[in-house]
């Protein structure tokens, strides 16, 4: 099993950045990554990044604003919004999972964060 903890989400303007944060305890992960969840939406994959080397991987909206981080050995991952658009706005959650073969199929309780206009 995987324990995730995410902190860092709030309330920034557009334009404005914040920081997310997450701690796995538990199990050695192979890769862990962010989704968000926007209201009447389904979830999406944001970022991800892999232990094992390789570049990390984006969705399109946030390539070039987002950057994601992390170290494999402390099971910690990070992402650094820069120039938030309203349309971020989300509840964003960390994932994990243990090996190459397997999806991400360890999730966080998910964070808040809010962009106004």
């Amino acid at each position: 099993q995987v324990h995730l903890v995410e902190s860092g989400g709030g309330l920034v303007q557009a334009g404005g950045s914040l920081r997310l944060s997450c701690a796995a305890s538990g199990r050695t992960t192979y890769r862990m990554g962010w989704f968000r969840q926007a209201p009447g939406k389904e979830r999406e994959f944001v970022a991800g990044i892999r232990w094992s080397g390789g570049s990390p991987s984006y969705t399109d909206p946030v390539k070039g604003r987002f950057t994601i981080s992390g170290d494999g050995a402390k099971n910690s991952v990070y992402l650094q919004m820069n120039s938030l658009k309203p349309e971020d706005t989300a509840v964003y959650y960390c994932a994990a999972s243990a090996s190459p073969l397997s999806p991400y199929d360890y999730w966080g309780q998910g964070t808040q964060v809010t962009v106004s206009s």
